[in-house]
């Protein structure tokens, strides 16, 4: 590996005191006593700390790129977390509803609401940004915008979907594929620089990846070119 992938942090505000308890069958066990709790403790939960490499680019082309690119993630990153939390609620919603009737009348009430909240705002979109949000939305619902129309509305629609975004060179059956795409590692790259930033709330991907294999992955690809 390049890089550790965790390390633990201990926060010095916490007074910690180790003292030895002698358990009813005669053997001494050591337990932590954090000040302000009466519960005496054998171990402390710390926080999961994830540890990111250093940014080096090639050229100041490719530093521009990088900024460009990052500007429109944070950009359209909230709409794709925004979908998945609204396609969650609604399959929970749905797993209660019996009839298929009020199922359908329940998932069209859900679609209008969706593109009522997004339409205007995505109508400002630059066709990267959209292209971008097309992936985003792959990854944290695991399912291609594309397919999600057609669950949604029906396969006439999501034809016809992807046909006028295809006008504007985007298709809404791309997927999130940091792996064989360098331009979705960089995304991703983006997103777990500002998740431990603070910058954007950190939702689980839908589709697996790991960010330190694929990182090891384009770092040696990289330096095996220069």
């Amino acid at each position: 590996m390049i890089f550790f992938k965790y390390i633990f942090l201990i926060f010095p505000v916490l007074a910690l005191a180790q003292v030895n308890i002698k358990e009813q069958d005669s053997s001494i066990a050591n337990y932590i006593i954090i000040e302000g709790d009466s519960v005496p403790r054998t171990a402390i939960d710390l926080d999961e700390v994830m540890l990111l490499h250093k940014l080096k680019f090639n050229s100041k082309k490719d530093r521009i790129r990088y900024l460009i690119l990052r500007r429109k993630t944070i950009k359209v990153y909230p709409y794709a977390k925004m979908a998945a939390e609204r396609l969650d609620s609604m399959n929970n919603r749905l797993v209660s509803i019996k009839k298929k009737r009020h199922k359908k009348k329940y998932a069209k009430r859900v679609q209008k609401y969706i593109e009522g909240e997004f339409s205007d705002e995505l109508k400002k979109l630059t066709r990267t940004e959209g292209q971008i949000l097309v992936k985003l939305i792959h990854r944290q619902t695991g399912k291609t915008a594309f397919d999600l129309v057609k669950e949604l509305r029906n396969g006439w629609r999501a034809f016809w979907y992807n046909t006028t975004a295809n006008m504007f060179d985007i298709s809404l059956k791309r997927e999130f594929d940091p792996l064989n795409e360098k331009e979705d590692y960089l995304i991703e790259d983006i997103l777990q620089r500002n998740f431990l930033g603070g910058r954007l709330e950190r939702q689980k991907s839908a589709i697996k990846l790991d960010f330190y294999d694929l990182t090891d992955k384009w770092l040696n690809q990289s330096n095996n070119k220069s």
